[in-house]
């Protein structure tokens, strides 16, 4: 597990650090600046931890409550039902991360530029590298589709001169993401051992540009891109390090840190360092978590009936009811009480001590995400649902306890899997994206309509405005369109 504490360590030695001596050779940390750093194997390894301190992974709030599938707490801060209605300007709080990005991509930058001067094994040295490309990559990823085009910047930003830029183009950013991948894959292992569980694997490169190809073949059923992302995600399936779990529950367990189902994943430990996804998204006050829950969003009914009753996924996604002091609340998905609506649950961690200190791992890229990429790509590259297509949905639907399809056209494939991604994929950041480059975000907001949603939502929604503080910051930024 790439630990905390190297993490931190670095942040210390990087921005400010404290005094120390050596025997033989006292001199402060103060003193550290990029002449005097970057000098060591451990220095390499430290400055890659800091890397993987800020992976790319985002709040799930917006992408839960700026699709169908969640509805934010309708009391408190504002800025979460304007989200929800699109009522969005760039000065919404809960649209940030466009800054924190390009902090993530910057120190990939300061580990591509130095690691290759330090003497060190040179196939450590490579596979640094490649890691830091990957999650480069992993960044430009999240920002091109969150954002459209951004300034790609591949050089270490050293001082405050030169930070105004302009954006790069959509196929700009793409082109710099995919050379990253493509670099790293053939350099990196397919798996380590436990003592580096969670570093970037050949697979979870390839895995992510699979799903970089599927995001680029968009709506265009003619488009090249569909063969590519059936290739990619096929590498991964032919690699065979990769599983799925018998039980869909242990998919999300603390056991499965590192395990066969999480190709990419941002690990924490109980109530060291962890997340507060369980009380922060579970029933408003419910005395079953540290502090209380929080209620932050809900699921909808829209996402609540599309599990039909045999679906082993619903009961793990969702809390319909809990036990405290021998008294059972029953949850509703219509009940507007938010200390008494059904509740998301997958990531909870029930035995963090702690607010805050939940250890289970977010998932940035999941195995049966590659299935699902796999079966799509290919029946849109085919024309029809081949039988490797079907195997590979017919794997996780299994899994769910649901019975295997077949017979299906082109397009009821499609929707099926379509579907499936909703189902298997709920609260793991990808249903909005899923939206988007499918042609489908704007008529699935305007079907949810419960809580009297009344959406604003139009087609140049498909982007989100960029961050008033940071169009502030650099002159050159345009905004998007709409905003």
């Amino acid at each position: 597990m790439i630990k905390h504490t190297t993490c931190i360590l670095l942040t210390f030695l990087l921005l400010a650090g404290s005094a120390c001596e050596k025997q033989l050779d006292i001199s402060s940390v103060t003193n550290l600046t990029n002449a005097t750093y970057y000098k060591t194997p451990e220095d390499a390894k430290a400055a890659l931890g800091a890397c993987y301190k800020v992976m790319g992974v985002w709040d799930p709030f917006p992408d839960l409550v700026m699709s169908d599938d969640a509805v934010p707490f309708l009391s408190g801060a504002a800025d979460r039902v304007t989200l929800w209605r699109y009522n969005l300007t760039p000065s919404n709080s809960f649209l940030g991360g466009y800054a924190s990005s390009f902090g993530g991509i910057n120190r990939s930058n300061i580990v591509i530029a130095r690691v290759p001067d330090i003497p060190m094994d040179e196939n450590l040295k490579k596979r640094y590298i490649a890691e830091a490309k990957v999650l480069r990559a992993l960044h430009y990823f999240n920002l091109v589709r969150i954002y459209g085009g951004v300034p790609v910047t591949t050089t270490e930003t050293a001082s405050l001169e030169g930070l105004s830029v302009p954006r790069n183009t959509v196929e700009e950013v793409y082109a710099q993401i995919e050379k990253d991948l493509k670099e790293s894959e053939d350099v990196l292992p397919p798996s380590y051992p436990a003592t580096d569980g969670g570093r970037v694997t050949s697979g979870a490169a390839k895995g992510l540009l699979a799903k970089v190809y599927l995001t680029r073949a968009g709506t265009d059923r003619s488009s090249p891109y569909w063969a590519q992302a059936a290739a990619k995600a096929k590498e991964v399936m032919d690699q065979g390090v990769y599983g799925l779990y018998d039980n869909y529950a242990d998919a999300f367990a603390l056991t499965a840190r590192g395990g066969k189902e999480n190709m990419l994943e941002v690990q924490y430990l109980t109530d060291v360092y962890g997340h507060g996804l369980g009380r922060g998204y579970g029933p408003r006050a419910a005395p079953i978590f540290p502090g209380g829950g929080s209620a932050i969003a809900r699921p909808t009914q829209s996402l609540y009936n599309s599990y039909t009753a045999n679906d082993k996924r619903k009961a793990v996604t969702f809390m319909t009811s809990y036990v405290y002091n021998g008294v059972t609340t029953n949850l509703s998905i219509t009940d507007p009480d938010p200390a008494k609506a059904v509740s998301f649950q997958k990531l909870w961690d029930r035995t963090a001590k702690t607010n805050g200190g939940e250890g289970t791992s977010r998932v940035v890229l999941r195995y049966a995400d590659v299935l699902l990429i796999y079966a799509e790509a290919a029946n849109e590259a085919n024309g029809s649902p081949t039988q490797a297509a079907y195997a590979a949905l017919n794997k996780v639907r299994v899994r769910a306890g649901l019975s295997e399809l077949d017979g299906l056209t082109q397009t009821s494939f499609r929707e099926a899997v379509w579907l499936e991604r909703r189902l298997e994929l709920a609260f793991e950041n990808c249903r909005r994206f899923d939206l988007v480059r499918t042609g489908r975000l704007v008529d699935a907001v305007k079907a949810e309509a419960s809580f009297n949603r009344n959406p604003q939502i139009q087609s140049y929604h498909a982007l989100f405005p960029i961050p008033q503080s940071d169009m502030d910051a650099n002159p050159l930024l345009e905004q998007n369109d709409g905003y």
